[in-house]
Parts: structure tokens; sequence; C-alpha cells
């Protein structure tokens, strides 16, 4: 699996604005990380990529 970075941070931030990032921490059984790696593989694409798409197909109510 391809390593992501820990910390993302706005490069111009200013204290008036809210951050345009925030970071999440997940925490997954061994099955679920073999499970997303696997995936990541097969679709040639970065941990972070995958769980933003899923994140962006969720529906709004």
């Amino acid at each position: 699996m391809k390593k992501v970075a820990a910390n993302v941070f706005p490069i111009f931030a200013t204290p008036s604005k809210e951050p345009s990032v925030k970071q999440i921490t997940l925490e997954l059984t061994p099955d679920e990380v073999r499970k997303l790696e696997q995936h990541c593989d097969w679709r040639g694409k970065e941990v972070t990529d995958i769980i933003r798409e899923l994140i962006q197909e969720l529906p709004v109510t």
C-alpha cells in the first residue's frame, strides 16, 4: 500500500478562516486494512482518494 501523508495543512492558513482540511484517524481491524489495501492496489489509487470518493457518494439529507 502506498504511504499517505499524515498531516496536511493549508499553505496560507489565517486565524480568521476555518481550516480547509481536517485530519481523521480511523481504527481498523487487520481484515479491514487488508481489504482496503487490496482495493487500493486493484484501483491503483491512494487510501485517501478511495475514502474521499466513498464520502462524496454518501447521500445528503
